[in-house]
Parts: C-alpha cells; structure tokens; sequence
C-alpha cells in the first residue's frame, strides 16, 4: 500500500514538472532560452502593435507590453529551473542525513538540467546505498564478534568454575573460537585496504596445479565433518604469474564458499584449463544442484551480502568472502563472476597467465563496482 501511495506520489509530481516545463522537451538548454526569448519578444511585438492600433499611447502600450513580456519569461523559466530548486532542496536533506529524496525531474526533459537531474538521483541512489552498507556493517560486525566472544566467555567461564575440564577436546572449541575471530579480523583488515585501494603483489610465476592443491588442502581438512568430495581437474602444465597470498585468498573464499553452500556428501569441482587465444587462466568451481538466480548473481559480490542457506548448507559468515574475492581478481586484472550452467552453480574465475602493470586509478575498490557490487 504504501509503495502503491509513493509511486502515486512520484506519477503526481512527474506530472506537475512536465507541466512547469512545457519547452523542457529540447535537447540543449541554450535552444530552450531562445525559443523563450523569440516567444516573449514576438507576443510583446504583437501586443504593442495591437495596443499601438487600437490607440493606446505609448506611454502605456510600452509598459504594459514589458510587464506582460517580463510575466511571460518568468513564468517558463521558471519551469525550466524546477529541477534546479529541487536539486537544492535534495541536497540539503541529505546533508542532514535524509538519502531517501530524489529529483523528480520532467519525462521528457532531455536538456543539460534534466540529465544533471538524473545523475542527481544515481549519485543520490549510491550514497543511500552506502548509507546503508555502513549500517549493516556495523550491526553485522557486532553480532560476528559478538558470537565467538560469547562463546569464548562461556568456555573459560565454565572451566573456571569448574564445571567443564580443560580436556583437549573443550581447548579446540576455544581455539576454533579464536581461530574465527582472527578470521574476521583478517576480513575487516582486508576491506579496510579494499576501501583506500591499497595493495602491493608479490608478483611470482608458479605451477598452477600445485597452488591449487596446497589451496584445498586446509579446506578439505576443515570440511572432514561434512564428507565433500572435491574434484580437481586441471589442464597440465599451467604456469601463471601473480601474487600468490592474494590468489590463495580468492580462490580459498570462492571454494569455501561453494563448500558452504553444498549439501553433505555432495560433489564440488574446480576445473581449470589455459585459454592461449585471450592469454588467461579460467577456473570454474561448480557445486553441484544448486543454482543462483540470475537477478542475484551481482549482488552476492557486495559486502556484507549472504547467501541464503538450504538443505543441508550451512548459514552464518561474514558475508565479505566473495566481495574479497573479486577485490583480488581484480588487483590481478582479472574477474570472478556467476555464469550458466546446468550442473549447478558455477563461479567462473578468470585470471591473465602473465601479470599486467595496473595504472593506481584502476584499481579501485571491489565494493564501488558493482555495482553499485
């Protein structure tokens, strides 16, 4: 209903600018002000000839045909300035913190203030979108601190009471808890570089097919409990350049993520071949059965975006892997990104063979593609 009410609202406002702008619809504002012009003056002409004639004196007809002249340029400029007052008012709620307001500029307004109108709203759009990423980080940061700590204090708690023994099996629950904390502090020290665009590589060549298997090593030990079987099937004698550390985060962070999202005892592949004709590497982790809607294959690349659990998968995370994942493909000239495929859900991961020299101005952060990912 109120969606119903809020598009009656914009329709309604659309339509009384189209109305304050009837000579809106040129192309150039420059034209606009001279069909004005050439209007006011030809009626003032007109009308201070038809005064002339019907034997006004001059002292009269001229005025008046001024007045009416003057009345005539404000009334249009007005409307073709609509836009503009809008603009200052929309920026001034938004100073005070309001990044809901948008211009509602005329439909057909294709002149110099109505497309400054339209980049008004997506700059409008992408600070409101900011807005809201920064508060979902900090509600999402609290509550992923604030379960391991939670766990951590019960623990000690416990054992300090005398109620759990230190066993080794109680010190690996408080190691796997520290062990996520440092996660999680390894993920907000990783975006915080990914928001200043900061990132030195470690440019090295190495054997594609032994950087994957010391990859998945930890992974498929991590995952011992949920029995996945990951399959590698890589085209021989691949050799790459690049940064190592930061490639291990991307691919770690796409594989675990296709391992969260698989039900137990299902199959997760990572297959590889050289593509010589482009000079890149592509690398296709698939889990098998699962899709991903096309409409949300973007919007998984943003921060603090989760992916929703299913039969079997597990919830939880910080919802930053994947956002981290494209920051370092990207540091590499390279890109991850969703692609069709009928055995489930393919994250497709294609990478230079040999590393090229990025200017600073390109490597912006992950989080300010998107999208508006």
């Amino acid at each position: 209903m109120t969606d119903r009410k809020t598009r009656h609202t914009n329709s309604s406002l659309r339509e009384r600018v189209d109305r304050e702008r009837p000579i809106g619809s040129f192309a150039s504002l420059k034209v606009e002000l001279s069909v004005l012009i050439i209007i006011a003056t030809a009626i003032a002409f007109v009308m201070a000839w038809f005064l002339l004639k019907m034997g006004w004196s001059g002292w009269f007809a001229m005025p008046l045909t001024l007045v009416v002249a003057l009345g005539i340029t404000y009334f249009f400029s007005r409307g073709l300035t609509a836009p503009l007052r809008q603009m200052r008012d929309a920026a001034e709620a938004m100073a005070a913190g309001d990044y809901t307001v948008r211009v509602h500029a005329a439909s057909s307004s294709r002149d110099e203030v109505g497309l400054l109108a339209l980049s008004f709203n997506e700059m409008a759009e992408e600070l409101q979108h900011a807005d809201q990423m920064r508060r979902d980080m900090v509600a999402n940061v609290s509550h992923e601190l604030r379960t391991p700590v939670s766990a951590l204090q019960a623990m000690v708690e416990n054992m300090a009471d005398g109620v759990t023994e230190p066993t080794p099996a109680n010190l690996e629950g408080i190691l796997d808890q520290t062990h996520r904390l440092s996660d999680l502090i390894a993920f907000l020290l990783d975006l915080s570089r990914m928001e200043a665009g900061a990132a030195s590589l470690r440019i090295e060549n190495f054997d594609f097919a032994d950087f994957i298997d010391e990859t998945i090593e930890p992974l498929a030990i991590a995952d011992a409990g949920h029995a996945h079987d990951i399959q590698v099937d890589l085209e021989d004698g691949i050799t790459m350049e690049g940064d190592q550390d930061r490639l291990r985060q991307l691919f770690t962070n796409v594989i675990s993520n296709a391992l969260k999202h698989s039900a137990d005892e299902t199959t997760v592949l990572v297959q590889a071949h050289e593509d010589r004709e482009n000079g890149t590497v592509v690398t296709n982790v698939v889990n098998f059965g699962s899709q991903i809607p096309p409409e949300a294959r973007t919007d998984i690349f943003r921060r603090f975006v989760k992916g929703k659990p299913g039969p079997g998968t597990e919830s939880g995370g910080t919802g930053l892997g994947l956002s981290i994942a494209r920051w370092a493909a990207q540091l590499h000239g390279g890109q991850v990104q969703v692609v069709d495929d009928p055995r489930g859900a393919d994250f497709e991961i294609v990478l230079p063979k040999y590393h090229i020299e990025q200017d600073e101005d390109d490597q912006a952060p992950a989080g300010r593609t998107d999208g508006r990912k």
